[in-house]
């Protein structure tokens, strides 16, 4: 990844390179020092990814998006938080913790905008998401590069994702609509009216599985 930033930088100046994913502050100053205008930071913290389990390498998201930050900020360089953002009070720490940027990916893949089959089981509606590391969207790729897929070439891919089904959400504009207002509303906890001051005004603490649970709606039947 290395020599692949300095060649590309070289070959193109003038043209802005985000590469990653890293989870490490030590990668992160790694692709930073070799010339990369944004990181992408997340090994394993997708839905469909299990990278953490096939390889046992990542690190959590929030405490990877911390260490890389920090990095970042010292070269002046904005790193992107990719994977593990399940609703928008994640996207807000994952913001709050230093990140520029932040990527979602199961939050949009049953939404009408987003690819995949759409299927029902059980009279519920699901479309199909994966990994772009998984076994079928492997094949995908081979098909496209080559023309073909052999059974050695199946056989020999170790899969560092899955393919699933994700509830059908309709408009990617109602997701966005409530994903960007619970951001809004946790920028004013903080006591901030932009990205930066939330994160200089930001505190992060220790959460028990009791105050976790305190969390959730409790002591009611949801409806």
């Amino acid at each position: 990844a290395i020599s692949t930033v300095k060649h590309i930088k070289k070959a193109f100046p003038n043209c802005e390179l985000i590469a990653g994913n890293i989870a490490t502050a030590q990668g992160a100053e790694d692709l930073m020092k070799a010339g990369v205008d944004a990181v992408k930071v997340g090994v394993g913290s997708g839905s469909i990814c299990i990278t953490r389990v096939i390889t046992g390498s990542g690190v959590p998201q929030l405490t990877a998006v911390m260490d890389c930050a920090k990095v970042g900020r010292d070269y002046g360089i904005p790193v992107i938080s990719d994977g593990g953002t399940r609703n928008s009070g994640d996207a807000t720490k994952a913001l709050a913790a230093g990140a520029s940027t932040v990527m979602v990916g199961s939050m949009l893949g049953g939404t009408d905008e987003s690819p995949g089959t759409v299927l029902t089981k059980n009279g519920k509606r699901f479309k199909i998401y994966r990994g772009m590391a998984s076994l079928g969207a492997s094949i995908g790729r081979k098909s496209k590069e080559t023309g073909s897929t052999s059974f050695d070439d199946l056989n020999d891919y170790v899969a560092e994702g899955v393919e699933a089904m994700v509830p059908y959400k309709g408009s990617v504009v109602d997701i966005l609509k409530q994903l960007t207002g619970g951001v809004r509303s946790g920028l004013s906890y903080c006591g901030a009216h932009t990205i930066s001051q939330m994160q200089t005004n930001a505190e992060f603490i220790k959460m028990s599985r009791a105050g976790f649970a305190e969390s959730q709606p409790h002591d009611v039947s949801l409806m």
